[in-house]
């Protein structure tokens, strides 16, 4: 499962998101501003900072990844059977 945490007017999440829109990959977002637990998930993984796009893939975490950034790890994730 793929999970994009994000906020509004983010230009980077904007670019991911329509980076793995054509690259035909499916994911779950999350706007970190709406939800304060993916918030706090964020910070946690952060250093205490909200940088979006935080992306997991399965136990992987991703920060600011590009789209093929993605991909590779879902990769990798499908290929160890995660």
């Amino acid at each position: 499962m793929i999970t994009v945490y994000s906020r509004p007017g983010c230009p980077f999440c904007y670019s991911l998101r329509g980076g793995l829109r054509r690259a035909g990959i499916g994911f779950q977002e999350v706007d970190i501003w709406e939800d304060p637990k993916a918030a706090a998930f964020v910070r946690s993984v952060n250093g205490g900072s909200e940088t979006v796009p935080t992306v997991t893939v399965d136990s992987m975490i991703l920060i600011n990844p590009s789209a093929r950034q993605v991909l590779a790890a879902s990769s990798c994730a499908t290929d160890s059977g995660a």
